[in-house]
């Protein structure tokens, strides 16, 4: 039997993880400027992609004619970003197939995010996954990046289980370092348009995956 039916619990990332989502903090920029009828700059997506919201929406105001205000970029962007989750972004290939045989034995699942609440409820709802988490914790409402693993503890906390008995899925290599540094179990997935060190999250997963399907 596979080592990830020993645990008791999963907790997982959701963007690169279990929604195929990544791809929106890339493209954006992008959107939003085609959507004036403009053509982005050859490297945009890399120079937003380093920047805050709020940067973001500073630098677009100031190099491209959108008359408008930084404000007014701002929420536009966030409505942008909030239309792709609520109507356009699917699930992760193999992720169903993963929670589902989760499921089938009884094992607890939660999720932890940096993304809105808002956003990735709605989002995993319309995909059919929402039904199976236990709940949302966001690093946002428990006021620390995953540069910390309060969030992770927090999640696990609420399964009533330890750390020893927990497994913690990521994309991201800073965040599974996090999970792996405190005693969590680790499988490290694949997402194309994300972590761009793919030897590094190898290394440093108890199991790397393409999907999480194969974990199975």
């Amino acid at each position: 039997m596979s080592r990830v039916f020993d645990y008791k619990g999963v907790i997982f990332d959701v963007d690169g993880v279990l929604l195929d989502s990544m791809s929106i903090w890339e493209d954006l920029g992008l959107r939003y400027i085609k959507s004036f009828g403009l053509t982005p700059e050859e490297g945009l997506s890399k120079k937003l992609f380093s920047l805050s919201m709020e940067q973001g929406a500073e630098y677009l105001a100031s190099n491209y004619p959108l008359n408008k205000t930084v404000e007014d970029i701002l929420k536009d962007l966030h409505t942008t970003l909030q239309d792709f989750y609520f109507y356009e972004v699917q699930a992760k290939a193999g992720a169903e197939e993963f929670i589902k045989a989760m499921a089938s034995r009884g094992i607890k699942m939660t999720a932890a995010t940096s993304s809105p609440r808002s956003h990735v409820t709605k989002a995993l709802e319309r995909v059919g996954l929402l039904s199976y988490i236990d709940s949302i914790f966001t690093t946002t409402e428990v006021g620390e990046s995953k540069h910390s693993p309060l969030v992770y503890h927090k999640a696990c906390e609420s399964m009533g289980l330890e750390v020893s008995e927990t497994i913690v899925c990521e994309d991201s290599l800073y965040a599974l370092k996090t999970a792996k540094s405190a005693g969590y179990f680790t499988i490290g997935v694949f997402d194309a348009a994300g972590e761009k060190d793919q030897d590094g999250l190898k290394e440093n997963s108890d199991i790397y995956v393409m999907n999480l399907a194969e974990a199975l």
